[in-house]
């Protein structure tokens, strides 16, 4: 090891272990008085984390498997959390969109540190319709047209000058045509079975509440040990 290397070991190891987390005042969390169903509690965690001056609380980690059942995560939106379930979008091509036409099960991940909280959400993931795909793209930005219309995600990439000419050519034809259809643009739905919120505590005494679907649709309550 050079004494550069040594040097960055050395840095990334102290401030490691310097980091704290949840130093200031928490939120309670009653968890004998929780909804019945976990939309409406996550709905209002949400709410409270965003108002608490959680940044971009509408991130989430998607983790999914691939053919040969190795454990792939990776960050990106919610757009809508409704009775049907927990919605994202990405192209039926790229590594994702794979590995759920393959195996459908999957699960997302919230963390909102202002707030020490945290959403645990399996379940089945269903693949929407062109109409309601595209209407999906449609209420977006020209950005994220732009986005879905370069295309190709998760192949690989021969220049990053390759990916600047796609781009703006991307983004002049979502400028000129704002309807300009995106054919491999899905959006997804998780139809969650477990749903759990964890309520961090300075004193390690996280509540940990998990809901769990029942044969019959209805969902049962239960506290976790930390």
């Amino acid at each position: 090891m050079t004494s550069a290397d040594s040097s960055h070991s050395d840095a990334f190891h102290a401030t490691l272990h310097s980091l704290r987390v949840w130093d200031g005042p928490l939120p309670d969390f009653d968890a004998q008085n929780a909804p019945a169903e976990p939309l409406e509690l996550f709905r209002e965690w949400f709410v409270h984390a965003a108002r608490a001056g959680q940044p971009e609380p509408h991130t989430m980690s998607l983790a999914t498997v691939d053919a040969e059942g190795r454990p792939d995560v990776r960050t990106l939106m919610l757009h809508d959390a409704d009775p049907r379930g927990w919605h994202f979008a990405s192209h039926a091509t790229s590594a994702k969109g794979v590995q759920l036409a393959g195996q459908p099960q999957a699960a997302l991940g919230f963390y909102w540190p202002a707030v020490a909280r945290q959403v645990r959400i399996r379940g089945r993931v269903g693949a929407c319709g062109p109409q309601e795909s595209r209407a999906d793209l449609a209420v977006r930005s020209r950005g994220a047209l732009a986005a879905a219309l370069t295309g190709r995600q998760s192949e690989v990439l021969g220049s990053t000058e390759e990916l600047a000419r796609a781009s703006a050519a991307a983004w002049e034809r979502a400028g000129a045509e704002p309807d300009a259809p995106a054919p491999t643009w899905t959006r997804y739905v998780l139809d969650p079975v477990e749903v759990e919120f964890f309520q961090g505590d300075a004193a390690r005494r996280h509540i940990r509440l998990r809901y769990r679907r029942t044969a019959d649709g209805s969902w049962t309550r239960e506290l976790l040990w930390p």
